[in-house]
């Protein structure tokens, strides 16, 4: 009847009901895990795979290669939600994530981690004997980030070095040398671009991060300071880019790529200044995605019309 009011008590269960459906309980893993940043780092590990390679990789080995990926940044993701969900309840702006705000629970985090730790290792077995024997150093390291925050301001480096990690496992995925330059510059670009995004990304927080004692270099130096320490950091990204190409003898698609790298990063820290600070999102979402995705799209073309010799 027109007028009549749904009870309390019937709202809040439907209202449960909703919360625990099928799509809802995915949307919180989902955002628990960011899926949506696997955009950042997954490229890079791919971008990885085809310059190791004389040809063009197989499926099957671009299917194991994701896998790896996947249930290591799925693993690392949830165990730095773990860690940190002390710290998350007190920042408001992190308060709603899942772990503290109650929508999953750690035991249930404590599972996936291990499923997506074994999945990684897996994965690793189907893919060159190097892979599997260095998986326990990635599992450590992917650990180890979340209490660097605790002890350190170089908190963004170890990040960077663990994302610089999927550049080099990319490369090994191939059946790939560690013994010349070229991964390990890879890697040192991929881990310098995380670092200085990491540093900016870090700018919403860092009054927080001082009243609770907890490492940063925009907490330790000061905004400026860390904006000019990102910048840096990035300029080592564009130079280990280039060396890259010119030990890979690379072609005009790849230098296209590099080049469409520098400008996305020239404009992320034009959009973030000392004194004005709204658009790190923009800075940190939209440019970083597009620098990643635009490496790998340039890396692939060149792969397939300019294949090394």
């Amino acid at each position: 009847m027109p007028g009549t009011q749904v009870p309390a008590n019937a709202a809040e269960q439907a209202n449960k009901v909703k919360q625990n459906s099928p799509v809802a309980v995915l949307k919180e893993w989902s955002e628990m895990i960011k899926l949506e940043h696997t955009v950042f780092a997954l490229p890079f590990a791919l971008t990885g795979l085809l310059l190791a390679s004389k040809s063009m990789p197989s499926a099957e080995t671009f299917f194991w290669t994701i896998c790896a990926f996947g249930g290591a940044r799925a693993a690392a993701m949830t165990m730095n939600r773990l860690i940190d969900a002390s710290i998350d309840a007190k920042n408001p702006r992190t308060s709603t994530r899942a772990i503290p705000a109650g929508k999953i629970s750690p035991f249930n985090a404590i599972l996936f981690s291990i499923f997506a730790f074994g999945l990684m290792i897996f994965a690793a077995s189907k893919l060159p004997s190097l892979c599997l024997q260095l998986s326990p150093i990635a599992v450590l390291w992917l650990s180890f980030y979340s209490f660097t925050k605790r002890f350190t301001w170089l908190c963004h480096l170890v990040l960077g070095v663990a994302l610089g990690g999927a550049a080099l496992g990319g490369w090994v995925a191939a059946g790939g040398a560690l013994n010349i330059m070229a991964p390990w510059l890879l890697a040192l670009s991929v881990a310098t671009w995380v670092a200085g995004f990491d540093i900016i990304y870090a700018l919403q927080d860092i009054d927080f991060d001082r009243s609770e004692k907890l490492h940063s270099i925009p907490a330790a130096f000061g905004i400026p300071m860390a904006l000019t320490i990102s910048s840096m950091l990035h300029l080592v990204t564009a130079a280990s880019l280039v060396l890259t190409g010119v030990i890979l003898s690379r072609g005009p698609l790849f230098w296209l790529g590099t080049v469409l790298v520098m400008v996305m990063l020239k404009y992320e820290h034009k959009l973030v200044r000392p004194d004005d600070l709204s658009k790190i999102n923009a800075a940190f979402f939209t440019t970083n995605g597009i620098v990643s995705i635009c490496m790998f799209v340039a890396t692939l073309a060149d792969c397939i019309f300019f294949p090394a010799r």
